[in-house]
């Protein structure tokens, strides 16, 4: 027997991203008052290790500093927290999502130097959209006036998803930076990241900051292609055992005992944090299609 297909509906053109079918978010909710950064980057290549040295760097400037985790595994912000805070879904869930119940410290919890830090965190795997947790998230903040004593708001972005759910963090952020190593998976992900951001350029205020090189010993094949679609290497991280040890120990960098290479890298984020606070220009990128990405890239 055939059975008739169920017809979709339709889509709105240039509506959330041309083409999109994704969650539609809501365009009321925005952050006025603060220098907001989205990081991005394939799975596993350090964008909370990134995030939560970045706010930290930040903090050391002497700004006001909010970390958003947007992952379920609501592991962003630990190293400045020294623990899994509840997340934004569950303290929700707890008060039957009777938002206007909840205090500021029921959800939001400080950390290293002052980083007031948040995990959305997200439903159940398969029953819900991550976008919908980020936008929940944003409006519990702006509801508490949490957000006008902010100076800088990250995002810590779920690996490299590019669906709509974990692009919604793009509807709030000025720059979208993408973590990435010097190897062909980083690369090929951070194309495809590149395009996901570009598409939310269309319709939002976001746009391409630039990338930070992590875990890399060189950077030839990041620069190499960067230089050949128009992305821009703001930092280099290298790959050093105190970092993985940081995480260990549930902490920061610039908690670690010192030493001469540790000091390098503190500058390196303390460095970086000073100029995304100057601003960087936009970058107008062009990605590669994912067949002539395959062919650019594993030459020696």
């Amino acid at each position: 027997m055939n059975i008739p297909l169920r017809p979709m509906p339709p889509i709105a053109k240039n509506e959330d991203g041309e083409g999109s079918v994704q969650v539609q978010l809501d365009p009321s909710i925005h952050i006025d008052t603060a220098k907001v950064f989205a990081v991005y980057g394939k799975g596993g290549i350090g964008k909370s290790t990134t995030s939560s040295n970045l706010s930290a760097a930040f903090s050391k400037l002497g700004k006001r500093v909010l970390q958003i985790g947007c992952d379920p595994k609501h592991d962003s912000t630990f190293t400045l927290t020294k623990r899994l805070v509840p997340t934004v879904i569950d303290v929700l869930e707890s008060v039957n999502f009777h938002s206007e119940e909840l205090r500021v410290e029921d959800f939001v919890y400080e950390g290293y130097n002052g980083v007031m830090c948040v995990e959305a965190g997200g439903p159940p795997a398969g029953t819900g959209c991550g976008g919908y947790v980020v936008g929940q998230t944003v409006k519990l903040l702006k509801e508490h006036h949490l957000l006008e004593d902010t100076d800088v708001v990250i995002f810590d972005v779920l690996g490299d998803v590019v669906c709509g759910g974990f692009a919604s963090p793009l509807q709030h952020a000025e720059r979208a930076l993408i973590v990435t190593a010097n190897d062909f998976d980083s690369i090929f992900a951070m194309n495809r990241i590149a395009a996901a951001i570009l598409a939310k350029a269309k319709n939002y205020d976001v746009r391409i900051g630039g990338v930070i090189a992590n875990r890399s010993a060189g950077t030839d094949e990041i620069d190499r292609f960067n230089a050949a679609t128009g992305l821009k290497r703001l930092a280099h991280l290298p790959d050093l055992d105190a970092i993985r040890r940081s995480r260990l120990k549930k902490s920061t960098l610039f908690e670690m005992e010192p030493s001469p290479e540790l000091e390098q890298v503190q500058n390196e984020y303390l460095r970086l944090a000073a100029q995304l606070w100057a601003g960087v220009e936009p970058l107008a990128a062009t990605p590669m299609k994912d067949r002539e990405i395959f062919d650019f890239l594993g030459f020696d």
